[in-house]
């Protein structure tokens, strides 16, 4: 008899922003610790189908999953924390689900029926929940002992109505002791009185009932842990037991908050609801706590310039801030992360404002290292250029991500090349030397949002709808969402010696995640090493730049991919391990002690971690395009089905 799925779900009341995700991420730590298999669901009630066409203002940084997924934020983190590799469908949204019912609508799968919110939509997230659940993240086969539900934005949004509704009927459809509520709140102290206040609470708890939920555990949020009297009222007024009110009050880094749940007993309570008390272990976070003590004794700074167009939203570069600390943590730096605004840089600035001008100069001078992470549009360029230059000539640290490092190349064309037009045709159409190009990826595209790539020859399995599957061009300048380079592709080093390589452990080749449509013009790349640069990662066919170097500088890389996403706690990116280890002095060091696993992907999976679909025939990429667009692919038992 299969064993029965667990899950917990994670709710936000009062306010939002009072660290649903991290609690969810931490949960799980904690449950991985007691010898649990987890998986994680975050399920976003916005209309956008995904976060890949969101402003990093808006909502932060999107984050880029294995399969190509854009998503929320919070799957980093639970990515980071759990150390799993999620999915594009552990992001559920209103999007996918009304896209997802309408689509079965046009079908005809309803047979005629009247379609509405309840049942149809209602069924169809309790489906989307109950299959990804099982869907093994953490490199193991077979579903996860439990899975924990993220649902985002606050008990009482109207756009979360439905997620509400579900969410009930599946607490019910699922039965006592498989399900667990943790639903978190803020318990704010009035400055006046120092009064830590129930209230808002006690209103949120009420709500939370009235639409058909009751929450098991109580996560407050508050600023100091709380009182044991304010503890009893709020068990009294919601109706929980006061052992399983979780004081989640304000600490010196997120790492402590699995040590929090831990030590006020969260990871009971949990194992009680959901009847597994007699299988889990004691909770074992002996190097977790070790780390997050470690962070809090760091002294010696290591000053890096984050040189960026939405410095203004620490959250639009939350996976490189990660990446930064994991990396300075293992060198015993403290962080110094200075924010510097790319245009403050220009010329344009220094006219118009000097003194933000010369202030913004004087943090990149001060700087150990230098980082120009990735983005969008042309605002700000020159800033990135001047700040690539400074670094080269200087001979200070510096990492450049996905357009950081096509700056970094326009900057060598112009600066040593003395091509003083050179630029990217995303900033200039017109350029007689473009240094960086349009170079869009063709595809196989799976209506709705699945995409398959041309990396090797594939299979369409069998529970894949052959109505919807075409070719597209991945890189469309019309349309935005889901169109770029996206997720996992494979980089072979050229160099086996280069800095690069040595910092991953000498591995033939890397898997790392993309989102890009321009990349390094191919053309320019016998002038551009001839000069002195060098191009020592490139992908299989050896027409796309992955990684690039200057071997005659101390450090001085940049990379088409973003490593930032695959960073962990324990395990910090080798990139910028680098930089950071590049910025103490401690490079050698750690190119020389660097023992980091990699391990060779089978041939019939793809480079993105998709299940690898076979073409008949066997034939190189532009064959198969060729046969697709003529509308014939193999359902892999040899049919030939057309389109």
């Amino acid at each position: 008899m299969n064993k029965k799925m667990k899950y917990i779900l994670v709710t936000g009341g009062v306010v939002s922003g009072l660290g649903k995700g991290v609690t969810a991420s931490s949960i799980g730590v904690l449950l991985k610790a007691c010898g649990l298999r987890v998986t994680s669901i975050k399920i976003d009630p916005y209309l956008n189908t995904d976060a890949g066409t969101m402003s990093p203002f808006e909502h932060g940084e999107v984050f880029v999953l294995n399969d190509g997924g854009e998503v929320d934020l919070d799957l980093g983190n639970y990515e980071r924390f759990l150390d799993i590799k999620l999915t594009r469908d552990n992001n559920i949204t209103t999007g996918k689900i009304y896209q997802a019912v309408i689509d079965k609508e046009r079908r005809g799968d309803y047979l005629g029926k009247t379609v509405q919110v309840v049942p149809h939509i209602t069924d169809a997230i309790q489906e989307w929940i109950e299959r990804v659940a099982m869907i093994p993240v953490d490199g193991k086969e077979g579903p996860a002992d439990v899975c924990v539900i993220e649902l985002g934005g606050t008990i009482g949004d109207i756009e979360s109505m439905p997620f509400i509704e579900a969410l009930g009927q599946f607490s019910y459809h699922v039965g006592p002791g498989n399900f667990c509520l943790v639903h978190v709140s803020l318990v704010p102290v009035l400055n006046v009185v120092g009064e830590q206040k129930t209230k808002p609470t006690q209103h949120s708890v009420r709500g939370l009932r009235g639409l058909g939920l009751t929450p098991n555990i109580l996560a407050c949020r508050s600023s100091t842990a709380l009182d044991q009297n304010v503890k009893e009222k709020l068990s009294q007024f919601c109706h929980v037991p006061a052992e399983n009110i979780i004081t989640l009050y304000d600490v010196s880094n997120i790492w402590h908050i699995p040590l929090l749940l831990r030590d006020q007993k969260a990871h009971e309570a949990i194992l009680r609801e959901l009847n597994l008390s007699g299988v889990a272990k004691k909770p074992v976070l002996e190097e977790w706590t070790a780390r997050a003590e470690l962070c809090d004794k760091l002294q010696d700074p290591v000053k890096i310039a984050m040189v960026g167009k939405y410095t203004g939203l620490s959250d639009s570069y939350l996976s490189v801030l990660k990446a930064l600390l994991h990396a300075a943590v293992a060198c015993h730096r403290k962080l110094v992360v200075e924010w510097v605004p790319a245009s403050d840089l220009e010329d344009a600035t220094a006219k118009e404002t000097p003194d933000v001008h010369k202030a913004a100069w004087n943090l990149l001078k001060g700087a150990d290292g230098v980082l120009v992470p990735g983005g969008f549009g042309d605002r700000g360029v020159q800033g990135k250029i001047l700040a690539a230059r400074y670094a080269r000539e200087n001979r200070i640290p510096f990492l450049g991500i996905c357009l950081g490092m096509q700056i970094a190349v326009i900057e060598f064309a112009r600066s040593v090349l003395n091509l003083q037009d050179a630029n990217s045709t995303e900033f200039d159409s017109e350029t007689a030397n473009p240094c960086v190009i349009f170079m869009p990826e063709v595809c196989v595209f799976l209506y709705p949002g699945y995409m398959y790539h041309l990396n090797f020859n594939f299979v369409l399995p069998s529970y894949l709808d052959a109505s919807h599957f075409y070719v597209l061009p991945q890189g469309s300048k019309t349309h935005m969402g889901g169109t770029m380079r996206l997720g996992s592709r494979r980089t072979f080093f050229q160099v086996p010696g280069c800095k690069s390589a040595k910092l991953y452990g000498n591995p033939r080749f890397v898997d790392e995640r993309h989102r890009h449509r321009y990349e390094v013009n191919p053309d320019m790349i016998a002038r551009l090493e001839s000069a002195g640069l060098s191009f020592v990662g490139k992908d299989e066919s050896g027409e796309r730049m992955e990684i690039v170097e200057l071997p005659s500088h101390p450090f001085y890389v940049g990379v088409q991919f973003h490593p930032e996403f695959k960073s962990r706690p324990g395990k910090p990116s080798p990139l910028f391990l680098g930089l950071l280890a590049a910025a103490c002095g401690q490079l050698e060091a750690v190119m020389q002690t660097s023992e980091h696993v990699n391990k060779v992907m089978p041939k019939n999976i793809l480079s993105n971690g998709s299940p690898a679909l076979k073409y008949q025939q066997n034939g190189n990429a532009s064959k198969l395009t060729n046969r697709l667009l003529n509308g014939v692919y193999t359902n892999g038992n040899g049919n030939g089905v057309h389109i």
